[in-house]
């Protein structure tokens, strides 16, 4: 789609991952058994025909760079446009670099990047939502309406307090933009947007000018009586990797057959860094029950209700029920673990029992010995 352009966030910001994002920015999180955060966002651009994308960098980005590489993986190492990496933003006070504010200043520090785009319009999206959407549908729906920006909006259960929320009125149009509520009303904003290039430099430009930096505040809520904001509602699964909770709960839901099917659905692949593992081995004595196995895992215990990323080791005895283990993880013989999250590379030693709850998973940081 030669007229949309992409830019993805892929930013530090207030979430509750603690372990997770120690080494790596929420967009970077694996999910899904061999995805990362972000490859959704990206899937979903290239779905749609979209042939740039720019991808702003904050901070612990390098997990970032590793997974993105040359964009190849998404069809998206071009001589002309393709991925562009954005580097860090930032300003300083008393003590070096600070947190971003908001979506606008993230904007304003590659502002530079803003003169190169060479469509008449641009998909915001945060690099941490995970979501199947039919891209080249919502745009054509943006063009139709007339509207200036185009707000997608989800109408699941999953609403957070932090997050954006929107009313409309029969003709959806945005009448109210709410946030931070203790209860949660109207649509949930997924933080996709659709706007024309040139009505985005002048927010931009206007906004920094006064020294605001709030993209729902100091544009969506700030304008809504002034520019045609409208609403596409999105009934499918999403979900934005906000708490180690969300993560948790989202990842279990992916053993539901029919949201496997809802978010990678054939005519709208999710493409994905390749592992280069081998076939995955299920040794005689092993059993491997209503789960997600990647590529390059060996397994010779049980694994029941669980998600397996590439190279994890389960040895005979060891038993894994309701876990999410990443890339490398090694469970040794007759280990016991319930309701865990393993980062890369951790180990849990011979006969240990982990066990946390389905409200409140365990979990490992990366590199742990246990």
């Amino acid at each position: 789609m030669n007229g949309l352009h992409g830019i993805i966030f892929s930013y530090e910001k207030r979430t509750d991952l603690r372990e997770l994002t120690e080494i790596r920015s929420a967009a970077s999180i694996p999910f899904g058994g061999r995805y990362r955060a972000v490859d959704f966002s990206l899937s979903n651009l290239v779905n749609a025909g979209v042939t740039d994308v720019g991808v702003v960098l904050h901070g612990r980005y390098q997990s970032m760079l590793d997974h993105l590489g040359t964009g190849k993986d998404w069809d998206l190492s071009r001589k002309r446009g393709g991925l562009r990496v954005l580097p860090p933003f930032n300003y300083q006070k008393d003590w070096g670099v600070m947190p971003f504010r908001g979506k606008i200043e993230a904007l304003f520090g590659v502002r530079s990047y803003l003169d190169t785009i060479r469509q008449d319009y641009v998909a915001l999206m945060d690099g941490d939502l995970v979501v199947n959407l039919p891209m080249a549908e919502i745009y054509e729906n943006h063009i139709k309406s007339g509207a200036d920006i185009t707000v997608v909006c989800g109408n699941d259960s999953f609403a957070t307090e932090d997050g954006s929320y929107f009313e409309i009125d029969p003709e959806g149009r945005v009448t109210e933009v709410l946030y931070n509520l203790h209860h949660p009303r109207g649509y949930r904003g997924l933080e996709v947007y659709i706007l024309s290039t040139a009505l985005l430099r002048d927010l931009v430009d206007e906004c920094f000018a006064k020294d605001q930096y709030s993209w729902r505040r100091d544009v969506l809520r700030a304008k809504k009586d002034v520019l045609n904001l409208r609403c596409y509602i999105w009934k499918g699964f999403a979900a934005q990797i906000r708490s180690i909770q969300e993560y948790y709960d989202r990842s279990m839901q992916l053993l539901d057959p029919a949201i496997r099917a809802e978010l990678f659905t054939p005519e709208r692949p999710i493409r994905a860094k390749g592992a280069d593992k081998t076939s995955t081995y299920v040794g005689s004595e092993g059993r491997c029950i209503n789960s997600l196995v990647a590529e390059g895992c060996r397994i010779e215990g049980i694994v029941e209700n669980s998600i397996l990323f590439p190279g994890v080791v389960v040895e005979p005895g060891a038993v894994i029920r309701n876990c999410v283990l990443f890339k490398e993880t090694v469970i040794h013989s007759n280990a016991h673990l319930a309701y865990i999250i393993a980062d890369k590379d951790v180990e849990v030693l011979e006969g240990r029992t982990l066990m946390g709850h389905a409200t409140y998973p365990i979990v490992l940081a990366k590199g742990s010995k246990v």
